[in-house]
């Protein structure tokens, strides 16, 4: 492979803002909720590889082959790796623990996934063609030049659709999170391209909800002499019955200390935890129960201290992904005048389906 822009390269990022910008020149795309991935394409090599740079062809067959038919000869670019799943009765959407399946070291199982739960790639960049780089090129140049290599392409290979009016992104906001997207990126368009900068900025949906503290894990740099707790397990109930939804972490060192001794009264025996019955489970991931090992945790100590669920506590998060957190929720206060029975799903917001083709289309 000989091409001028070679891997490894790190993409561009994103920082977070508040809202959508409307003083200046920017292009508005939606925010997909994949892999991000670069592909480098040498006539008929093909290279897909992770944000941190690590290779992914391999786990992806069918994107392969569709990128080598379609694309032009020579190229690079970046863009996201998704899996879009249609309920019975639903429309098409983004189902990103579907997609975490698809990271599996058994060819025979990558090969039957890959027919059974087809992957798609959406591109938003173009770093180069042909002989030429492109990274020196403002984002409005790399657009209308993607658009044009690229016309005529057909599925699974999709450009994603952008526009320059703010008052358009608000609404693909607003709309989009049906179909499982997480917000929209803001391109200034005479930016070129800055690898491993976050020279783009994402405005993801904000929320809140009051969730039962379950449990907590010790930070990695936890001692016997200086105990830091790492994180939060948090949960909510269906019926009488309390649902692991996700963790609560990021805490200054002096607060990891002060949370693992507030917390030492709460501790309670495994047998008499609401999740006690899973103890069984501790070697399998039903249902990605607390403490259970799978293909992502590669022999990380998943044990946690359970908690005797009295406390309540508000987090802010971005989107549900089932019945759990997408990601990492983020502290925001104890919530002392909730009593944990009280917290169910029903507080969350739904958002309105919406169908990913439409996104595509």
């Amino acid at each position: 492979m000989d091409l001028p822009v070679m891997p490894p390269i790190l993409p561009m990022l994103a920082k977070s803002v508040r809202k959508i910008p409307t003083d200046g020149s920017f292009s508005f795309e939606p925010k997909f909720d994949g892999f991000r991935c670069l592909v480098f394409k040498d006539g008929d090599e093909i290279e897909l590889a992770s944000r941190n740079t690590k290779p992914l062809t391999r786990y992806f067959p069918e994107v392969v082959a569709a990128l080598r038919d379609q694309l032009p000869q020579r190229c690079v670019l970046d863009g996201e790796i998704f899996v879009a799943i249609a309920p019975p009765d639903g429309p098409h959407r983004l189902e990103f623990e579907v997609l975490q399946e698809r990271i599996h070291p058994a060819a025979s199982r990558i090969e039957r996934l890959s027919v059974e739960t087809p992957a798609s790639y959406v591109a938003f960049d173009l770093l180069a063609l042909g002989d030429a780089s492109l990274l020196d090129r403002p984002f409005a140049e790399r657009r209308a030049m993607l658009v044009e290599s690229l016309a005529g392409i057909r599925r699974p290979v999709h450009v994603t659709k952008t526009t320059t009016d703010p008052d358009t992104a608000m609404q693909w906001f607003t709309r989009f999170e049906g179909a499982g997207l997480d917000g929209v990126v803001a391109k200034p368009l005479d930016a070129p391209y800055l690898p491993d900068k976050r020279a783009m900025f994402k405005i993801k949906h904000a929320r809140t909800a009051d969730v039962v503290l379950a449990g907590y894990r010790e930070h990695k740099t936890s001692t016997p002499q200086t105990p830091l707790l790492g994180s939060l397990l948090l949960g909510l109930y269906v019926d009488d019955q309390l649902q692991h939804i996700g963790v609560c972490a990021s805490f200054t060192a002096a607060r990891r200390a002060e949370l693992i001794a507030e917390l030492q009264p709460l501790v309670c025996d495994l047998a008499e935890h609401p999740w006690g019955h899973w103890a069984e489970f501790l070697t399998a991931n039903p249902d990605r129960v607390p403490g259970t090992q799978s293909r992502w945790s590669q022999g990380k100590d998943l044990s946690f201290v359970p908690l005797r669920p009295e406390r309540v506590l508000e987090v802010g998060y971005d989107h549900m992904e089932g019945r759990r957190l997408r990601h990492t929720a983020q502290f925001k206060r104890w919530r002392p005048d909730r009593d944990p029975s009280s917290c169910g799903y029903d507080q969350l917001e739904e958002p309105v389906s919406y169908d990913l083709a439409d996104v595509l289309s």
